[in-house]
């Protein structure tokens, strides 16, 4: 029996069409000898997830990603699994969206402790993730604040710099270490007056210690003396206290009574000194008297004979007596009426 050359192109080119559909499957990661076990996970953002991406369980490929479907509004991504291993998803699993420096992208399931295990076409939980370069960032943001810390840090440093080498700030270090100079000076000087103070020859310090010397040398030769001083003194001290301080207290209390007695009489108007000292009457009264008497005194002086008359020839004095005192006896008390 012969074949035509049609049929042995129709034949190969059946063949060719479902191995390349075997093939594209199989590169797909679908079990093309077996039925496939698929589950389905929802996401808010798959990060660039797509068909054939790598499923993955502790760090083994167990299936692949057949495909994802946003939808209309894109809220709510479907992505559907398909397992290539046959293995059993406890139904408290969550599965997890990863992405790696290069940009590749695959989900991983984190297995739970649940002894339930999940169906063919259940869904997955899901948690939201981030992708390996904002974890990086997240701990490298630490860093960056000392960084930027440093900076500003080293900024600081650098506008001291620049402020140290402007010629204004030049010249108040400049007057600075002359003040430190100076005062390094007044230092050493300062040293060399402690250095004199302290001489063991010549210091005032050690005249001071040769003073003291001498002054507990002399308390020394003169202690006999000291002694018996501070012996009288106790003596004195016990007769002293053998004295009865309260009979003198009580003989000194009565005679301030009777001074303040007489004090009192002196200031209110009776006896002849509280009336002397009080009285103006009184007061006038002896000074008009001092006057007259006075008076009468340089008349007598003036005109004797007008009070003794012992004259043989002589007539009668006939002048008045005086009124006034005489120039040399102006002095005298007189009276003049307030």
């Amino acid at each position: 029996m012969t074949i035509s050359n049609e049929t042995k192109v129709g034949a190969l080119t059946t063949v060719a069409i479902v191995l390349l559909i075997l093939g594209f499957n199989f590169l797909k990661g679908k079990n093309i000898g077996g039925k496939n076990t698929h589950y389905f996970a929802v996401f808010s953002n798959i990060q660039g997830l797509a068909s054939s991406n790598p499923v993955v369980i502790n760090g083994k490929q167990v299936g692949n990603i057949n495909k994802t479907d946003g939808g209309k509004d894109m809220r709510r991504i479907v992505v559907n699994i398909n397992m290539t291993e046959d293995v059993t998803i406890p139904d408290d699993a969550v599965a997890v969206i990863n992405k790696s420096l290069l940009g590749n992208v695959q989900m991983d399931i984190r297995l739970g402790n649940s002894r339930s295990f999940l169906k063919t076409n259940d869904t997955i939980k899901t948690i939201p993730s981030d992708d390996i370069v904002s974890e990086a960032m997240k701990k490298l943001d630490p860093v960056l604040y000392q960084v930027g810390n440093a900076v500003k840090s080293l900024d600081s440093l650098l506008g001291a710099v620049t402020r140290v080498i402007d010629p204004n700030a030049k010249k108040n270090i400049e007057g600075m270490l002359d003040n430190l100079n100076k005062t390094t000076a007044s230092l050493a000087i300062s040293s060399a007056s402690l250095q004199g103070l302290l001489n063991a020859q010549t210091g005032t310090l050690a005249k001071t210690m040769d003073n003291v010397s001498s002054f507990t040398g002399a308390l020394k030769t003169n202690n006999e003396k000291i002694s018996q001083t501070m012996s009288n003194l106790t003596t004195t001290t016990d007769k002293l206290s053998k004295l009865d301080f309260e009979k003198t207290l009580t003989a000194l209390n009565g005679t301030i009574t009777d001074l303040k007695g007489a004090v009192g009489k002196i200031n209110s108007n009776t006896g002849t000194l509280g009336l002397l000292l009080n009285d103006t009457k009184l007061y006038y009264n002896l000074n008009a008297t001092s006057n007259k008497i006075n008076l009468l005194l340089d008349d007598v002086r003036v005109h004797p004979k007008r009070y003794v008359n012992i004259s043989v020839f002589g007539r009668k004095n006939k002048n008045g007596p005086l009124l006034i005192p005489l120039p040399d006896t102006v002095n005298a008390p007189y009276l003049i009426n307030p």
